[in-house]
């Protein structure tokens, strides 16, 4: 999880409703923000994600191997599923030109399964070859936030023409993400979010870098500001008008990621549009020449880092102890260095950190339960 997708813009006004007649009645902005059951017993499951970051951003080019036409599409750090769908359409248009209309894609995670569907949508024929199929998939394990700036890149790594690129992938990727709210199961929703602190807020956002760090060389890209129109603006809560412990909070509002709804669906859509998905494992470039495609979108996200031996992915690593659904509670916290959301398929409960720099490098899949425990304590302690 990403701190700084839990941080809105600049503060909005009380909530009101308008009446017939023009009248106003206060309405209560903090309904269904009833306390999480924060216990230990209640973790069902504690997962582990490596992401697969890249400084120079997303690997999204062309590379012939053999006879065939290699499209990769991956190196997403933390902004995977956020720039899915915006990322398919740049790796779709170079697998499928010359007329190709006949398309293997590697891969059935986020991204896999989204180049899929926007091939299929061109016109093209699909295979998806994958050695794992959710709930194995990587991508299965994220955080569920609208993130399309974590750990994307490296300031000092990118292109001049990467924050252009970037904020197309990004737009795209929200649009499409709106066409999917409202249905059963809610794969995507918006949910709110509420940043506690100590002390009052400045006009500096917490988690941003001091303006004289901020232009760093070797410092994470941020690209936020850049979509400041897409999410609402946030709120500062008045000391004694919320449920938390804490004194001063903020509530700001962004897009939530049921991710076993969402690739259930995404599958679904794939299958019924007469894609097939088949079980494969590759190890090298050249056991590519076993597909009959000689198209092919590579989407195998870290796992590109063995498959093509491609050492500038730097693994990312973040644990997540999930807490069994509390029916009807659906939102976000962030205090100090951990962060709940309560998301339809579970609350995922994370410690992310003082600096993004946390979990860098570690490629330890293992869990460990004891800090899950110990966190999910912690979380108790949010509420008055």
């Amino acid at each position: 999880m990403d701190r700084r997708a839990f941080l809105g813009g600049a503060a909005g006004g009380a909530g009101f409703l308008t009446l017939a007649g023009g009248a106003r009645a206060a309405f209560d902005p903090l309904a269904g923000v009833e306390p999480i059951r924060a216990t230990p017993d209640r973790i069902f499951r504690t997962t582990v994600c490596l992401r697969p970051f890249r400084a120079a951003g997303p690997r999204i080019e062309t590379e012939e191997v053999g006879r065939k036409r290699v499209v990769h599409n991956y190196g997403h750090g933390g902004s995977g599923w956020s720039l899915s769908w915006g990322s398919a359409e740049r790796a779709v248009a170079l697998a499928l030109a010359d007329g190709v209309r006949d398309v293997a894609v590697i891969g059935a995670g986020a991204l896999g399964l989204t180049a899929a569907l926007t091939a299929q949508r061109a016109g093209a024929s699909v295979t998806i070859y994958a050695k794992e199929q959710f709930p194995f998939v990587r991508s299965a394990r994220a955080t569920g936030t609208w993130s399309p700036d974590s750990r994307v890149a490296m300031a000092g790594a990118v292109d001049p023409g990467f924050a252009d690129r970037w904020e197309g992938m990004a737009r795209s990727s929200f649009s499409y993400f709106q066409s999917l709210l409202g249905l059963a199961g809610d794969p995507i929703e918006w949910t709110d979010r509420y940043i506690l602190s100590d002390t009052p807020f400045g006009r500096r956002r917490d988690d941003a870098p001091p303006a004289s760090t901020a232009a760093r060389r070797d410092d994470f890209l941020h690209l936020d500001q850049r979509l400041a129109d897409l999410t609402p603006r946030s709120v500062d809560l008045p000391p004694g008008s919320h449920p938390f412990r804490p004194a001063f909070v903020r509530r700001t509002s962004s897009l939530t990621f049921n991710v076993a709804d969402l690739m259930h669906h995404l599958t679904s859509d794939f299958l019924m549009a007469g894609g097939r998905i088949v079980p494969m494992e590759l190890h090298a470039p050249g056991d590519l020449a076993r597909l009959k495609q000689r198209s092919i979108i590579n989407c195998t996200g870290y796992g590109a880092r063995a498959l093509w031996r491609d050492e500038t992915i730097i693994p990312v690593r973040g644990q997540i102890a999930w807490l069994i659904p509390q029916p009807g509670v659906t939102y976000g916290v962030y205090y100090r260095s951990l962060a709940m959301l309560a998301r339809r398929d579970g609350i995922i409960v994370q410690d992310v950190g003082q600096d993004e720099w946390f979990g860098y490098g570690d490629a330890n899949e293992e869990p460990d339960r004891a800090a899950a425990d110990a966190w999910v304590r912690q979380l108790a302690g949010f509420w008055a």
